[in-house]
């Protein structure tokens, strides 16, 4: 049976020049290309593009598989310097049918959000924007700040692309209109608890204690939802004439706060800017791109106000404009809560009509997507660009520096120790005070930048006293067991993945140290049959880095290189993890010797007796009686508390 699949195996590699090799279940097979488009359906779907490795590099969603996955493999094709590139690269391909472009359409963006392909125009910026919700479906209406949009009869405003000015404007209407903030339960709760401190503070009118009627509250938010409808002459006229009758009453104070909300509500009124006539919800978007640099500008119109605008940087592998902003639009308005009646944009994009379908189901009204020629929106449109362009010459040197402190620096790293990839690098070091509470920490940098969820601390467990090899030697073997039993049991499941923390290894290991750390990791390594470079992060007498041990040698690096620069980053950064560790540590290992060995004191006691009183020392000065006033604590549990500080003070 085995010589049987081997011999066809070899036959089919001879007639195709272009196929995959992978194991599925211990078997080799082949994934020939050209046979494989042959059998592509005529029919809607995702497909998505695999390279030697299994890796996704691209998704795509077409109206027919088997034309639009043809023209990648044509020797006509015409498809720029990158997507030649990727094509190149193409190991295997597989594809997903749909009923619809409609669902090849929404099931390409989960796929792209998922596994975020290579070659795919990627918006690079994950965003969520604040609300301001009224509750119109409650009998007395609250005012919120919500992240989420949802078919709840209440009444939203926004999105706002500044959380404090979404601030600002809560507080402004909480002293305007005195509206309730609070959970309460009305009118079923009316009079059950007393009125909170926004009560106190006259910044509401209590309906939890009948203190309004339900009229007059409805009045209130009726002229709070006018207000945030932009009409704010008559809320001004109304401060204006407060502000001077307490002036010529001699209550300048009342005078002063009146002008300060004069002030504010002018500062919300001038952020709302009017821009259209017609005061329909809108959003203007616009694309400048510059070799695979490309920004979006968005400017967000609500009920015809400017209410904010924001930019996004994508990447892109050599897509034509068109392509940028129809990928822009799928990927933002998947992520978005508000979906607006209209969306302008500076060129035609293919699928606009599908993407209309799409955003049409999820707002539930009709939306289109339009490209002005003339007037206003035009003008719109033009400034949108404008500002993408701003942004995109404003910020090129700030990403090319930051490329440079991270993609530069590691790349300055491997050539220094002549490495082919130092894209993950690992970084640890130890910590103790005379042997206490040793500790160890791991951090990890991804392409010169910290990946925080990959860290990892590590309690020693089998080294007695202060032996840094030692505890290093503990920790290393932990980290790759660890990781070694994670990859079988992946292997053992056919799961595909992407590794985590422990299964991912890294492609170069930094010691806080030198030779003996070196030697160290290296024994660690040599018994779990692991082949990892390893190198030590030298200091000098002053505690500063120095250099590189790397294989039985001192490497110097010039100390004005980003190379340098990202090594003492790294270093300093292990370092922090592992001393607050070890201080948090030692601050649990303090309370509880001291208030834990207390006979009747438990976690809850403990944590009231810290509250209460603020402090051990605290504590220890109590009397019997000020010790039972705690909450949770009893006659019995203050005296031993008492005795026990008093005995061992006798």
């Amino acid at each position: 049976m085995i010589k049987e699949t081997i011999k066809e195996t070899e036959k089919l590699s001879q007639e195709c020049d272009s196929f995959f090799q992978y194991r599925e279940k211990g078997w080799e097979k082949l994934f020939c290309i050209e046979e494989e488009l042959k059998k592509l359906p005529g029919k809607p779907g995702v497909y998505i593009m695999h390279d030697a490795e299994d890796t996704i590099i691209y998704i795509g969603k077409a109206i027919s598989l088997k034309n639009r996955v043809r023209q990648y493999f044509q020797s006509s094709r015409n498809l720029g310097i990158k997507k030649e590139q990727m094509v190149e690269q193409i190991a295997r391909f597989e594809y997903i049918v749909t009923d619809s472009e409609l669902e090849a359409l929404v099931l390409e963006c989960n796929l792209i959000k998922e596994h975020k392909p290579k070659y795919n125009t990627m918006l690079t910026d994950d965003k969520t924007y604040p609300f301001i919700k009224v509750t119109l479906q409650e009998e007395y209406p609250r005012i919120q700040i919500v992240r989420q949009m949802k078919k709840d009869k209440a009444k939203y405003y926004g999105p706002y692309t500044s959380g404090l000015a979404v601030k600002d404007v809560v507080e402004l209407v909480t002293k305007l209109y005195h509206l309730r903030t609070c959970n309460r339960n009305l009118p079923k709760d009316i009079k059950k608890e007393r009125p909170c401190l926004y009560y106190q503070i006259h910044q509401c009118e209590a309906p939890c204690q009948g203190y309004i009627s339900k009229e007059e509250y409805h009045k209130k938010v009726e002229e709070l939802i006018s207000f945030l409808n932009g009409n704010h002459k008559e809320i001004l006229k109304e401060l204006e004439q407060k502000m001077l009758s307490a002036s010529e009453e001699l209550r300048f104070e009342d005078a002063a706060q009146y002008r300060d909300l004069i002030e504010s509500v002018k500062k919300i009124a001038e952020r709302q800017k009017i821009t259209d006539q017609h005061g329909e919800d809108k959003d203007v978007i616009a694309v400048a791109q510059e070799n695979d640099d490309v920004v979006a500008q968005v400017f967000f119109i609500r009920g015809g106000k400017m209410i904010g605008r924001d930019h996004f940087f994508l990447h892109t592998a050599g897509e034509e404009k068109a392509v940028v902003l129809s990928s822009f639009i799928k990927q933002f308005y998947a992520g978005t809560a508000m979906i607006p009646k209209e969306i302008m944009i500076e060129s035609e994009i293919e699928d606009r009509v599908i993407i209309e379908t799409w955003l049409s189901n999820r707002r539930g009204t009709k939306v289109q997507i339009r490209v002005p020629k003339k007037g206003t929106k035009e003008k719109l449109v033009e400034l949108a660009k404008n500002n993408a362009r701003l942004v995109l010459e404003k910020d090129k040197e700030r990403l090319k520096r930051e490329e440079g402190r991270t993609i530069g620096a590691v790349k300055e790293i491997s050539k220094l120790l002549n490495l082919s990839s130092t894209q993950r690098m690992e970084a640890y070091d130890i910590s103790n005070i005379s042997g206490f509470l040793s500790v160890g920490s791991m951090v990890v940098y991804e392409n010169g930048k910290p990946k925080r969820s990959d860290y990892r601390k590590f309690r020693i467990k089998t080294v007695e006293g202060s032996n840094d090899y030692a505890s290093m030697e503990e920790v290393l073997t932990r980290r790759f067991e660890h990781g070694m039993e994670e990859k079988q049991q992946q292997e053992e499941k056919n799961q595909e993945e992407q590794y985590g923390s422990f299964t991912k290894f890294p492609d170069l290991i930094l010691m806080d140290g030198g030779k003996g750390q070196v030697h160290s990791a290296l024994s660690v390594l040599e018994k779990l049959k692991l082949e990892i470079p390893v190198c030590g992060m030298v200091k000098d007498d002053k505690h500063r880095t120095r250099g590189l041990y790397y294989q039985n040698q001192e490497i110097p690096i010039e100390k004005d290189s980003e190379a340098f620069r990202l090594i003492t980053r790294i270093q300093d950064e292990a370092h922090r993890f592992a001393i607050e560790y070890h201080r948090s540590l030692r601050s649990k290992n303090q309370i509880h010797s001291v208030l834990d060995e207390i006979e009747g004191i438990g976690p809850a006691r403990r944590k009231a007796l810290m509250k209460h009183f603020m402090g051990v020392e605290k504590i220890k000065e109590a009397t019997v009686e000020e010790l039972a006033e705690v909450s949770s604590m009893n006659e019995k549990s203050a005296q031993a508390v008492y005795d026990f500080f008093h005995k061992a003070n006798a």
